[in-house]
């Protein structure tokens, strides 16, 4: 695959959105997003996520890794990576335990960083998903059901 050309006027995002022109893909996978890396070069892995999850264009769970925003997108995408997990031979189930302890870090810095006490209270049931997915896979679907149900009587 060859690179696109690049000027002082081209920038990152636009680079994406000449590929995505090009290749019109309906759905990101990780093939795709190795291309777009090859051709968007150099540029970090963290750089390239943020570009794509705005790019517009369907992402695989593996692509899009895990969403904090809110506890539905928390729970639709570590949901949808557990679905990865599961199925996968050794080398996919570290793949995807290295996403969600990615997100595991970046949850307990925003945790440690926030004032606001609703704020606090999201990031520390962040923290307590992830934490949950990682060490019981298996079992999250059932155990993030259960604990819908006690927030939902406790607030």
């Amino acid at each position: 695959m060859p690179k696109l050309p690049k000027t002082p006027k081209t920038s990152r995002k636009a680079a994406l959105a000449a590929w995505l022109a090009e290749h019109r893909p309906s759905c990101i996978s990780e093939t795709e997003r190795d291309q777009i890396q090859l051709a968007l070069s150099p540029i970090s892995g963290r750089y390239l996520h943020g570009l794509l999850r705005k790019c517009g264009v369907t992402l695989t769970p593996m692509v899009d890794g895990v969403r904090q925003g809110t506890l539905d997108e928390l729970e639709t995408s570590l949901l949808a990576l557990l679905d990865e997990y599961s199925p996968g031979k050794v080398a996919r189930r570290k793949q995807v335990r290295q996403i969600v302890i990615e997100a595991k870090r970046h949850a307990s810095f925003a945790l440690a960083r926030t004032k606001d006490p609703e704020s606090h209270t999201l990031k520390q049931e962040t923290f307590l998903w992830l934490t949950t997915g990682l060490e019981n896979p298996a079992l999250f679907a059932q155990w993030v059901e259960l604990r819908r149900h006690y927030l939902a009587d406790n607030s």
